[in-house]
């Protein structure tokens, strides 16, 4: 007999095209990035705890061309 942890937590289709496959993994990508940039302050407390930044002078991250002087 299934027991309550046997069930999977999250159902996901199993008969999806390809496209659809690949439109779905877009979504939850653009989800997960904007969930991000919304909790940017809170993921940068959690992950770390001992910077004394505040949310303010996070700004934003540097890119390859930026140069540091």
């Amino acid at each position: 007999m299934l027991q309550p942890n046997d069930l999977p937590l999250l159902c996901l289709p199993i008969d999806l095209s390809d496209e659809a496959a690949a439109k779905f993994v877009e979504f939850l990508q653009e989800l997960t990035d904007a969930m991000e940039r919304h909790y940017c302050a809170q993921l940068h407390r959690y992950y770390h705890p001992n910077d004394d930044l505040s949310p303010r002078d996070l700004g934003p991250p540097p890119t390859a061309t930026d140069t540091p002087f």
